[in-house]
């Protein structure tokens, strides 16, 4: 592979890996918010025991746990790039072969 090829693919992966960085950052700082509010809304279920505020909770918990998925996949994300860039490297330094 030629090496100005090389090199954009390797800009297109940090590219990609700084933007999925960039929005694990977010999705760990939104996850301690909705951590409290099922924390809050499963206290809340607790002492009202009324349907409402259990649905509130059962939501909430549903949320959260998209919210985990959603890390999960980013966070699986980041690592496979991370591969793709090394490998990119390992291919500039060391050459085809």
């Amino acid at each position: 592979m030629h090496r100005t090829k090389l090199e954009r693919r390797l800009s297109d992966a940090h590219e990609q890996l700084v933007r999925a960085r960039t929005e694990l950052a977010v999705l760990d700082e939104q996850l301690v918010v909705v951590q409290e509010i099922v924390d809050d809304t499963r206290l809340r279920a607790m002492v009202a025991e009324t349907p409402v505020a259990s649905k509130e909770f059962e939501e909430a918990n549903r949320h959260a746990a998209v919210m985990l998925q959603t890390r999960t996949a980013v966070a699986d994300r980041i690592a496979e790039l991370e591969h793709r860039q090394d490998e990119l490297l390992d291919r500039m330094v060391v050459g085809p072969g």
